[in-house]
């Protein structure tokens, strides 16, 4: 995550109150997990990319993940014994932590970096192979997850945090793989319990999508 230098008192807190370092959370993220994390991505993109790869080396892989899962996990890694999370949420940013889409210990989060500028959410990131819907453009899905996300985080720097009552999304072009994506979102409106926040996303100036 990346911090502006400075900015108001009012930015700042709503930074804070969404921080991956957060006390409650710091010792999870720890620079080890974090390092894991990293290499699960490699291997994810690996697995999805590589045709060239001999039998063999895969099975060597297979072998030698299925034991590093046995002993993180502490038990074989089958479908009913994969871990469940023991851990109440006790802030927005230990839920962030965990996140699917900028979660920095989240090995199927796309490597996106953000900050609050100006009460707005804005990021960066590159969406890679694993996010494959149409060849050489990201899935669908994972624009509106990407929305769903940072229009939530949105609502929490403005402290207008609340469940997703509804999301449309307009997919204006194709969002290119590989490519650096930007992305934007901010509260439009407060109407009791009703939020509105809009946001989009962009490619070299350009929107390919957009959302509310």
């Amino acid at each position: 995550m990346t911090e502006p230098d400075a900015g108001s008192p009012i930015e700042n807190a709503m930074l804070a109150a969404l921080s991956f370092e957060a006390d409650a959370t710091a010792e999870f993220a720890s620079d080890p997990r974090r390092r894991l994390t990293q290499a699960v991505r490699h291997v994810i993109d690996a697995i999805l990319t590589r045709d060239d790869v001999d039998d063999a080396v895969l099975a060597d892989a297979a072998q030698a993940t299925e034991a590093i899962a046995t002993a993180i996990a502490g038990s074989p890694h089958a479908a009913t014994e994969r871990g469940r999370r023991t851990l109440a949420a006790r802030s927005h940013g230990d839920y962030l932590t965990r996140s699917p889409l900028v979660g920095p210990v989240n090995p199927i989060a796309p490597p996106f970096s953000w900050t609050v500028v100006d009460g707005a959410i804005d990021g960066r990131g590159v969406f890679h192979a694993a996010y494959e819907g149409p060849p050489g453009y990201v899935h669908g899905g994972w624009i509106a997850l990407t929305f769903d996300e940072i229009l939530g985080m949105a609502n929490v720097a403005s402290e207008n945090p609340g469940m997703t009552g509804s999301l449309k999304v307009r997919y204006r072009r194709p969002t290119p793989l590989h490519t650096e994506v930007a992305f934007r979102a901010w509260t439009e409106a407060v109407d009791g319990r009703r939020v509105t926040a809009r946001g989009t996303m962009s490619v070299d100036g350009v929107v390919t999508a957009e959302a509310e």
